[in-house]
């Protein structure tokens, strides 16, 4: 009768099992064996390595350095606090700021104005010395053929240099405004040619107090000695005195309009010129122009006061009592 299987296999797997207990009762018997085999099993775990063994020694931990390497800006982290504290403005007053932008920008425009007045006072400075210098010497005689400078032109005997704003030598008595310009002694007044006419500015702070038209003493004698220069150089000549002021109202209630004080300061001059000084009547007359023409802007406290002022035009035509006699021929 055949065994089945599963009762074959069941009798093998039985006496394998016995095999094995009697071999490892054989080994557990055998010391020698047991050291053997925790020697070879200690050898095996030191050569595969375990980082969990006990005998395991831990790698030395490598130091992270925080410094950037070269070319790398360091974090603001890591930056030392600065030696001074940087200034704050979270307490400062605004009112105060502002106060003192505003003192800045005030400060701005007065030296901006004070370069643009040097400017003009250089400029005049420079066609005055220009004048000076080329004006021939009576009865000089001019080369035929010969080339005028540029700005020249030729009269009779010489020549005369001719610039914007200077007169045109056409006339003698263009010619006597011509050579005179550079004669007049007044330091500290503003002299132009303009046109066929010379110009002498008077600033109107040194002659009259602000909104008034009565005299100040240091005006009379700023006005004597102007009026001296001016019979020496232009005797006889016609002199137009005129009065200017700014676009600003008018800080006295006596005057209705800027033109009725203009002309009340031009009465003065004129009272003052006829009575004290040797200008005659027949030679002065009167303009009040107010604020209609002014030299600079208003727009500054600078404009403003240079076009606050009082203008003495010395016109190339002369009084009929002062015209020189006529030579008669032989």
């Amino acid at each position: 009768m055949p065994i089945p299987r599963r009762s074959t296999s069941w009798a093998w797997r039985t006496s394998v099992v016995d095999s094995l207990e009697a071999a490892a009762s054989r080994v557990a018997r055998m010391p020698r064996v047991r050291g053997r085999v925790a020697a070879l099993g200690l050898a095996v775990v030191t050569a595969v390595g375990c980082s969990n063994h006990p005998f395991h020694r831990p790698a030395a931990a490598t130091p992270v350095s925080l410094l950037p390497p070269p070319g790398v800006a360091a974090p603001a982290a890591t930056l030392p606090p600065p030696a001074t504290p940087l200034p704050s403005f979270t307490d400062t007053d605004p009112r105060q700021v502002q106060a003192t932008l505003a003192r800045s920008q005030q400060e701005r425009q007065l030296l901006e104005d004070e370069v643009t007045a040097l400017r003009e006072q250089l400029a005049s400075t420079s066609s005055q010395l220009a004048a000076s210098r080329g004006l021939a010497s009576p009865g000089g005689p001019m080369l035929a053929g010969s080339a005028l400078p540029a700005g020249q032109s030729a009269v009779a005997g010489g020549t005369v240099p001719y610039a914007a704003g200077m007169p045109t030598p056409a006339s003698p008595g263009a010619m006597a405004l011509s050579a005179g310009f550079g004669q007049l002694a007044l330091p500290g007044v503003e002299k132009r040619f303009d046109g066929g006419v010379v110009r002498l500015e008077l600033p109107a702070e040194r002659l009259f107090d602000n909104g008034s038209a009565a005299l100040l003493p240091g005006g009379a004698s700023l006005l004597t000695q102007v009026a001296g220069e001016i019979d020496r150089v232009y005797p006889g000549h016609f002199i137009g005195i005129e009065g200017h002021v700014d676009t600003e109202p008018v800080e006295s209630a006596t005057w209705g309009s800027p033109h009725q004080l203009t002309a009340a300061r031009a009465a003065t001059l004129f009272d003052f010129f006829t009575l004290r000084t040797p200008l005659r009547q027949a030679q002065l007359f009167l303009v009040a122009h107010g604020a209609n023409h002014p030299v600079v802007s208003n727009a500054t406290a600078a404009g403003r006061a240079r076009n606050r002022r009082m203008e003495l035009v010395v016109y190339p035509e002369r009084v009929a009592s002062a015209e020189p006699p006529a030579v008669e021929g032989p």
